[in-house]
């Protein structure tokens, strides 16, 4: 009688296997039915249809479609599958909502392989319609030319082969690619050269030929005198930039050999345009967009492309029944340069370094410089961009949410600095008032019915004692020196009961931390978070607030010293007086942590509509870049200064999306 209890307890056993193998694929299915609804907005419904969201099946994340639709072939006659650019995930429709649901039942957790050889699984959910955001419909940036077949496939092999990366001549292995430099080295720093230095040798004799023909046959009217090779591997890609107005000629060339490429234009009005370059073709940039877009190239071995052979060259379209995968290769670029030996007269002036009436600002090196340098790059400039500004920030961040509602119901709560109000009404069994320096954002507030009022983070008119918490999100990295940031902490403490606690969120230095790339690098396709000009990392390895002492009640004219060393040792920067700050390229990382931050304000945002409904600004046509000053903190540095003040405890310190962030209490 044994054996037969045996086999009912093994094929019990079996069961209770079966059965937790289907609750873990049906809760991973439900994670991403949820997932795809809250970020994507696409419903899910429960009855079968002809149409299915395949997540996990998508060129965001390395499948192509021969891959896609070989899998899904399996289980019927695919009526179209529809693939969006960039997205996680894919749209199947099959001929008959039999064939669907076979599809449902079959390929739900099916793993498979994706290009690069990792193991995905597939999630597969019925929708009545196939939704997801289109592109708009874009051209290629105005001045922009790709030429293909510019040269044949003997030229490409005997340019390639021209090349002595062996020979000790002006070349660079830099942390990405190899290059080398001909006529004049280019500076990767500052994207400029240095006219007074010539490189011996002029441009190869090779490339004589092509730029002759080049010139007769109208593709370009100036003959260059600086050229780089670049190697890129697969895998690799150059930051966003524009080439300095003041150093080269307008026209700039780049003749793409050994593989085609995609590389990406970025508007200043966050307008992006991928286009490809085919191998053996030539891209001309003339006018704006040479001197107003971005170029770059996103680092990754495989690029979104059209699938269909009509599409060569050009813009990747938003075609999503025409996008695949391709593979990079190893590609080479000759880019061809005009050094300019007058100043640059463009119709770009607000962006042209040789018709800006003053250079960027100097490193303030005392307290009334750092309050002249607030008012003129901080205040003036949220004053100006105050409509434009609200109109971005409408999406609560969720741990500020959780430490809002974490709060016990009657909490009197001050935001610091408190933008157009966007966390004054998240909890409402608080009390919360708002300030902030810019009149403009505290009308706005007040015309959502907030509490706020206009004043200076480092002398609120608050009585001290008074709130059980604040929120500073966002402020205190405009403050321009050390001492001053310091001071706002002082300030927001002043305001704690004892016990009370405060939440602070700065900008971080690091946007890529333990692997978690910020919202910030995200958002930018064409930006790693590498530096270019040098092999070094910026990272800190360890927290700082580990390597630091407690501070205690020490004075603060002692302690503010030991933080900039910190800074200095472990990020790379330094204070210097007189020393000019550096213009910061959006959506790269940081190679400074002291930066002026550009905002491009749209016309209809300018200061005569701030505050007013989206419906009611006055259009125009106008464009202006502003610049935000900001100090970007390390790891350990927003911990270490909050150690200088007394009478207070870190009760957490984390990385939020590209934002150093903590928890203070008052003892």
């Amino acid at each position: 009688m044994a054996a037969p209890s045996i086999a009912m307890e093994s094929r019990h056993q079996s069961n209770c296997k079966l059965n937790k193998a289907e609750k873990k694929l049906l809760r991973k299915q439900m994670k991403a039915k949820h997932t795809l609804l809250r970020h994507e907005g696409i419903e899910i419904v429960s009855s079968a249809t002809q149409n299915l969201v395949v997540a996990n099946g998508g060129l965001g994340n390395g499948v192509s479609r021969s891959q896609l639709l070989s899998v899904l072939e399996e289980c019927g006659l695919v009526d179209a599958l529809l693939m969006p650019p960039n997205k996680p995930y894919s749209f199947v429709r099959y001929k008959t909502a039999e064939e669907s649901r076979n599809a449902y039942v079959t390929l739900n957790g099916k793993e498979i392989i994706d290009n690069l050889g990792q193991k995905i699984i597939l999630y597969l959910n019925f929708v009545e319609k196939v939704q997801w955001k289109e592109l708009e419909h874009q051209t290629l940036p105005p001045g922009l030319m790709v030429i293909e077949e510019i040269i044949s496939s003997e030229e490409e092999k005997m340019l390639l082969e021209s090349i002595n990366w062996t020979e000790d001549t002006v070349q660079k292995s830099l942390k990405h690619r190899r290059v080398k430099h001909f006529g004049y080295e280019f500076h990767y720093e500052n994207n400029n050269v240095d006219k007074e230095k010539p490189l011996p040798g002029g441009l190869p004799d090779i490339c004589d030929r092509f730029l002759e023909k080049w010139l007769k046959e109208g593709y370009i009217k100036h003959k260059p005198d600086q050229l780089t090779i670049n190697q890129y591997q697969p895998g690799h890609g150059i930051p966003a930039h524009i080439d300095t107005h003041s150093a080269f000629e307008d026209e700039i060339i780049s003749l793409s050999l050994g593989s085609e490429i995609v590389m990406d234009f970025k508007h200043p009005d966050d307008v992006a345009v991928a286009v490809m370059l085919p191998r053996r073709s030539l891209l001309v940039m003339t006018g704006e967009s040479r001197y107003l877009w971005t170029h770059g190239i996103t680092p990754r071995k495989f690029d979104t492309v059209q699938a269909s052979e009509h599409h060569k060259s050009g813009i990747i379209t938003g075609d999503v029944g025409d996008l695949t995968l391709n593979k990079r290769g190893v590609r080479t670029s000759f880019t061809f340069r005009k050094v300019r030996r007058t100043p640059c007269t463009c119709s770009f002036s607000l962006v042209c370094d040789s018709q800006r009436k003053q250079g960027p600002p100097s490193f303030p090196w005392n307290d009334q410089e750092a309050s002249r340098l607030e008012q003129e790059y901080v205040h003036r400039v949220y004053e100006e961009i105050a409509g434009h500004f609200s109109s971005t920030r409408h999406t609560p961040w969720p741990h500020i949410v959780e430490f809002l509602k974490s709060l016990p119901n009657g909490s009197i709560v001050a935001d610091i600095g408190c933008g157009n109000g966007k966390y004054l009404g998240i909890n409402k069994e608080l009390y919360m008032i708002g300030c902030d320096r810019s009149q403009h954002l505290v009308d706005i507030c007040r015309e959502r019915q907030f509490q706020a009022l206009v004043c200076d983070a480092l002398a609120m008119p608050i009585r001290s004692e008074s709130c059980d918490a604040c929120i500073s999100i966002a402020v205190v990295h405009h403050f321009a020196t050390a001492e001053r940031r310091v001071s706002a902490l002082q300030e927001l403490v002043r305001l704690l009961r004892p016990g009370g606690k405060a939440l602070i969120y700065v900008w971080a230095m690091e946007q890529e931390y333990n692997k978690q790339k910020s919202k910030y690098l995200r958002e930018n396709r064409v930006s790693q978070g590498w530096k270019e000009e040098e092999n070094s990392d910026t990272s800190i390895q360890g927290s700082l607030v580990e390597q630091l002492p407690a501070v205690g009640n020490q004075d603060v004219a002692s302690v503010v010293p030991s933080i900039r060393d910190v800074q200095e040792g472990e990020c790379h920067s330094r204070e210097v007086a007189n020393a000019k700050l550096p213009v910061h390229t959006n959506r790269t990382s940081f190679h400074s942590q002291d930066v002026l931050v550009p905002w491009h304000l749209k016309g209809r945002f300018g200061k005569d509509n701030a505050g007013q409904p989206l419906d009611s600004v006055v259009p125009c046509d106008t464009h202006t870049v502003f610049h935000r000053y900001y100090h970007v903190f390390c790891e350990g540095e927003l911990e270490a200064t909050c150690r200088t003040l007394q009478n207070v405890s870190i009760l957490q310190s984390y990385y939020d999306q590209g934002n150093w962030c903590v928890i203070l209490q008052k003892l």
